[in-house]
C-alpha cells in the first residue's frame, strides 16, 4: 500500500481539529433525528423487507449518555443489525448487518450523530507505509546475530552485533543517548499494526503482554499470543517494534529507546491485511485504558485512503476513529503516524486518489485534502512524520507538505548509501521467527520518532501529550530546505519542491528528531 498523509486547515475557515469536533457530533445534543418518528421509521423499514445485501461492518456514533447508547443499541437490532461491541465512553457502536439500508435507517435515530459502513466488500472468514519488500539477512548472518553468550546478557555491550549496519541510530544520536538514558520501563509504546512477535530475542525482554491485544474486528482479545502476527509474512509490526525498543542485550540490533516497554495491538485483517476502522477504534481505546503513553501508527485506515466528509459512510469513519484517538489523548496517550510514501505535496489543493476503496474496486477521484482526511495522521493532535535517508535528506518516496509534516526521522532511502558493512540505505530491524531484515518507508520513520518521544516521556514523566509533542518538535534539528533542486534519483527531473524556512518547512516540519538532545 502507498498511502498519503496530510494535515491542512479546514475549508470551513477553522482549524481542522475544531472543525472535526464541531461537525462530527462531539458537542452534546447534536442528533440527526427528526422527531420521535425516527425510531419507528427505522423499525418499519426493516420489517417491510428482509435483508438482501452483503453482510458489512458498521460504526454508529452517538451521544455518550447511557440512555442514548441503550436506545441506539436497540435500534441496531430493530434495523436487522447485531452489536459487536459498544464503546460507551466514546459513543461508538460497532455492528454487523446484511440490511442494505442499515446505515440510512440508523442515521434517522434520535441521538445518532453519524453511521456508516466501514468497508465496501462483505465480511469474510491492510494498508501499511513501507516502500518495497523486505531484504532479509542471510541465514548465516541471522544465525550469528542470534548467538548470545550469558556474560553478554548480564552486562549490555557497547554495541549490538548488527549495530554497525544501523546508520539510523547514529543519525539521530540514539547510540549515544542509550549510554545516558535508554528510556524508562515505566513508559510503553504500543505498536498498532499487523501484530508483534514477542518471542523474538530482541523484543522479549521489553515486551508488555498486559498492554497487548488482538483488536481485529473491533473487540479486544487479550488471550496469550493473540497479538502475534497471523503469519511470518505479516512482519510489518515486528519490524516497527524493533526500531522502537529492541533491547541492548548482546543480540542482533538495538532500538532507539532500548529501555522502554513495547506492546503489540494487532489490527490487520488476517486474510486481507487491511486495517479497518473498527479495529483501529478498538486499538486506541484499549491503549488508553491500559495506560499506554505512546502509540505508533505506521498505516492508514482502510478502505479509503482519504475519507471525505460529504460521503456519509466516510464521515462516520472519521467520526469514530477521531473519537477513539481523542479519548486516548485525554487519558495521556500521544499518537505518532507516518506521512505516506507517494512523494505528494500534501499541502496542495488537490490530490489524485486512485487506490480507494482498496477492499474492492478502486476508482479514480480527485480529492481536496482539506475536506477529505487521511486517518489517523490528519486527526488533531497526531504527530505526522516524514522520512529521511542516510544523508539527512528527505527520502525519495516520502510525502511532505508545509504545515502538514510535524517532524522527520530516518526511514531509509536506497539512493542514499551509507558507509556501513552492508552499504544498505534501508532500516535494519527485527522480523518474526527471530530473523532480521531491511525495510524502508515512512513506516520506519514514525517508530524512530516514537522512540525519541518515549525517551522524552521517560525524562518528563508528567508531560501530557500536547507538551510531549511540543518537546519533540523543540529538540528536532532542522536542516532547512535543500539549496539545490531535489532530484534523488539523478535523472535530471526535480521530484519535489520544499517550501518554508529553517524553523519549519514542508520536507522536515520542525526538523529531524534527535535522541541525544531528548535525554540531555
Amino acid at each position: 500500500m502507498v498511502p498519503l498523509r496530510s494535515r491542512r486547515r479546514s475549508a470551513l475557515t477553522v482549524p481542522i481539529g475544531l472543525a472535526l469536533v464541531a461537525s462530527l457530533g462531539f458537542l452534546p445534543g447534536t442528533a440527526t433525528a427528526t422527531p420521535a418518528d425516527a425510531k419507528a421509521d427505522a423499525k418499519a423499514g426493516t420489517t417491510a423487507t428482509a435483508p438482501t445485501g452483503p453482510k458489512l461492518a458498521y460504526v454508529v456514533n452517538t451521544r455518550t449518555d447511557r440512555r442514548t447508547v441503550d436506545a441506539v443499541t436497540r435500534a441496531v437490532a430493530e434495523a436487522d443489525g447485531t452489536v459487536v461491541i459498544a464503546y460507551r465512553q466514546i459513543g461508538v457502536i460497532v455492528a454487523h448487518s446484511a440490511n442494505p439500508d442499515f446505515a440510512k435507517q440508523l442515521r434517522k435515530v434520535r441521538g445518532v450523530n453519524s453511521a456508516g459502513a466501514t468497508r465496501t466488500a462483505p465480511l469474510s472468514a491492510a494498508g501499511t507505509t513501507q516502500e518495497g519488500g523486505p531484504q532479509y539477512l542471510s541465514k548465516a548472518a541471522a544465525a550469528a546475530a542470534a548467538q548470545s553468550a550469558p556474560a553478554a546478557r548480564e552486562s549490555a555491550p557497547a554495541t549490538e552485533p548488527l549495530e554497525a549496519d544501523q546508520w539510523d541510530l547514529r543519525a539521530i544520536g540514539a547510540d549515544k543517548a542509550a549510554k545516558i538514558n535508554p528510556g524508562s520501563s515505566k513508559v510503553t509504546v504500543a505498536v498498532i499494526d499487523t501484530g508483534v512477535d514477542d518471542t523474538h530475542p530482541d523484543l522479549a525482554p521489553n515486551f508488555s503482554a498486559e498492554q497487548s491485544a488482538n483488536c481485529v474486528g473491533g473487540k479486544p482479545d487479550t488471550s496469550p499470543g493473540a497479538w502475534r502476527p497471523q503469519t511470518p509474512e505479516h512482519y510489518h509490526g515486528t519490524h516497527v517494534a524493533g526500531e522502537i525498543a529492541a533491547a541492548r542485550n548482546g543480540v542482533g540490533v538495538a532500538g532507539v529507546a532500548p529501555g522502554v516497554k513495547v506492546a503489540g495491538i494487532k489490527v490487520a485483517d488476517p486474510v486481507s491485511e487491511l486495517f479497518y476502522p473498527e479495529s483501529v477504534v478498538c486499538a486506541f481505546v484499549f491503549a488508553a485504558d491500559r495506560g499506554v503513553e505512546i502509540t505508533n501508527n505506521s498505516y492508514y485506515v482502510d478502505p479509503w485512503l482519504y475519507n471525505c466528509m460529504d460521503d456519509p459512510d466516510q464521515r462516520a469513519i472519521v467520526d469514530a476513529v477521531n473519537r477513539a484517538q481523542l479519548y486516548a489523548q485525554r487519558k495521556g496517550t500521544l499518537h505518532l503516524a507516518s506521512a505516506g510514501n507517494s512523494n505528494h505535496d500534501l499541502a496542495s489543493d488537490a490530490i489524485l486518489d486512485d487506490s480507494s476503496p482498496d477492499d474492492s474496486t478502486p476508482v479514480d477521484r480527485t480529492i481536496d485534502p482539506s475536506e477529505c482526511f487521511d486517518l489517523p495522521t490528519q486527526l488533531p493532535g497526531v504527530v505526522t512524520v516524514s522520512a529521511t535517508g542516510n544523508q539527512g535528506i528527505k527520502s525519495y518516496y516520502s510525502s511532505y507538505g508545509k504545515g502538514v509534516v510535524d517532524v522527520a526521522a530516518p526511514g531509509g532511502d536506497k539512493y542514499q548509501i551509507p558507509d556501513t558493512p552492508s552499504k544498505n540505505g534501508r532500516i535494519l530491524s527485527t522480523m518474526p521467527e527471530g530473523r532480521y531484515a531491511y525495510l524502508q518507508g515512512t513506516s520506519m520513520a514514525a517508530p524512530h520518532a516514537a522512540g525519541v518521544a518515549a525517551l522524552l516521556k521517560s525524562k518528563h514523566p508528567w508531560a501530557p501529550p500536547a507538551v510531549l509533542q511540543a518537546l519533540l518538535k523543540a529538540q528536532a534539528d532542522n536542516p532547512g530546505c535543500p539549496t539545490t533542486p531535489y532530484d534523488p534519483d539523478g535523472n535530471g527531473v526535480v521530484d519535489s519542491t520544499c517550501e518554508g524556512g529553517k524553523n519549519t518547512n514542508g520536507f522536515y516540519g520542525h526538523g529531524v528528531v534527535d535522541a541525544l538532545d531528548a535525554v540531555d
